[in-house]
């Protein structure tokens, strides 16, 4: 990868290398991570590319690895809906149930009817619904009895969406924030309105013209080779190797679930040109995706009456901190980065992984980072302020 200047592009190279020893000193070496990559830009111009650790036992991490992003896979459906709704064939406000009748007459648990699901409550994660791993209410508990899993999915799209429709909410739309399948049933949304395959439409609308060529649900035999182990720290057995590397990988067969809210594999490289489009106001390379507008609407806070997300959040996980956080199309925003305590500027936007890969964009300092890993739960370590913090401590200028 070409990486420009770092003085030049206003980082101090020094500070952003002495990143690359604290993820090995701190992270690699006690065997923490498998691995790890970083990518740091500015002005979309890559100034800081590191790869280190173990793809699997003796074999180097690949520079063009590809890795299991899963909710970074949320941003880009989120992008994919946004960009029907430019075209006039959805907005906002739209119930759900109109595209999808499947949720149609949904209730509360322990309550009476529901409201309708409309496509902004999908979007911010305001739905009721939930994730079968969430382990904090009858409602969750349900999707477990139904088989409603997101990471070993038993059934395909429709299906999944159909059996939400059998179950309650957790509560009523618009009335708290909960991390959920809210962007799976978004996935759907979006092929029905587009009259094509959800996995078709992100390819032809978004890959091909973005050039993310390694980014899919599915990952190729000639690719599957550059598939690194994806590790779990198991409640009871400890870290043990959750998804192996390369044909081994479920990753290399063709999905049971496309799923919308996590199942897209990717690299560094391709993920740096989603967040390009992005910090480009919609385009790149002469390619526009979404309108300028458009992006800016994603990127404010729409959770109700404007609160973060210590106010308003029921989840037991999610891929964001809370306080001083809201939550806009898809992504966390950062509101206030004292209530956040560690450096950021307002209306920086980002999302996370389960397996701990992570990314940001900074408008305001025009900064853009991937960080790529595979470590689940994507709580366990608190390496994602840390890296923050220390991205930020490299800029000079």
């Amino acid at each position: 990868m070409q990486l420009a200047d770092p003085r030049t592009m206003g980082f101090d190279p020094d500070r952003l290398a002495r990143i690359d020893a604290f993820l090995e000193r701190d992270y690699l070496a006690p065997r923490r991570l498998p691995h790890a990559q970083l990518l740091v830009a500015r002005d979309g111009m890559p100034v800081h590319f590191s790869t280190q650790g173990e793809a699997e036992p003796g074999v180097p991490l690949r520079e063009n690895a590809i890795f299991r992003i899963a909710s970074m896979t949320k941003p880009v459906t989120s992008v994919a809906y946004m960009m029907l709704l430019e075209e006039g064939r959805t907005s906002l406000d739209q119930p759900v149930e109109a595209v999808v009748p499947e949720l149609k007459g949904l209730s509360v648990a322990g309550g009476g009817p529901a409201a309708a699901i409309t496509m902004l409550d999908l979007l911010r994660h305001t739905s009721g619904f939930t994730y079968d791993f969430q382990y904090h209410s009858a409602v969750d508990a349900a999707y477990r009895a139904h088989r409603l899993n997101v990471l070993k999915p038993s059934r395909g799209l429709e299906e999944f969406v159909a059996t939400l429709g059998e179950l309650p909410l957790e509560f009523g739309p618009g009335e708290a924030w909960n991390y959920s399948v809210s962007t799976d049933v978004l996935g759907l949304v979006v092929q029905r309105l587009a009259g094509m395959p959800f996995e078709d439409f992100l390819a032809d609308r978004i890959f091909v013209p973005l050039g993310m060529a390694d980014t899919g649900f599915h990952v190729p035999p000639d690719k599957a080779p550059r598939l690194p182990d994806a590790w779990w720290v198991h409640p009871e057995h400890g870290t043990i190797v959750y998804d192996r590397a390369g044909a081994e990988s479920d990753w290399a067969r063709l999905p049971v679930l496309v799923s919308g809210g996590g199942g897209l594999a990717s690299t560094s490289a391709d993920y740096h040109r989603f967040c390009r489009m992005l910090l480009g106001g919609g385009a790149l390379d002469g390619v526009r995706l979404l309108g300028r507008k458009t992006l800016e609407l994603m990127t404010r806070n729409h959770l109700p009456g404007g609160a973060d997300l210590t106010q308003l959040s029921r989840s037991m996980f999610s891929e964001a901190i809370y306080s001083g956080q809201g939550f806009g199309l898809g992504f966390g925003i950062n509101l206030d980065p004292v209530r956040a305590m560690n450096p950021g500027s307002p209306g920086e936007y980002y999302w996370g992984g389960i397996f701990s890969t992570y990314f940001f964009i900074d408008p305001v300092e025009r900064v853009s980072v991937v960080f790529m890993t595979q470590l689940m739960p994507s709580s366990t370590y608190p390496i994602r302020r840390q890296l923050k913090a220390m991205v930020y401590a490299a800029l000079t200028g």
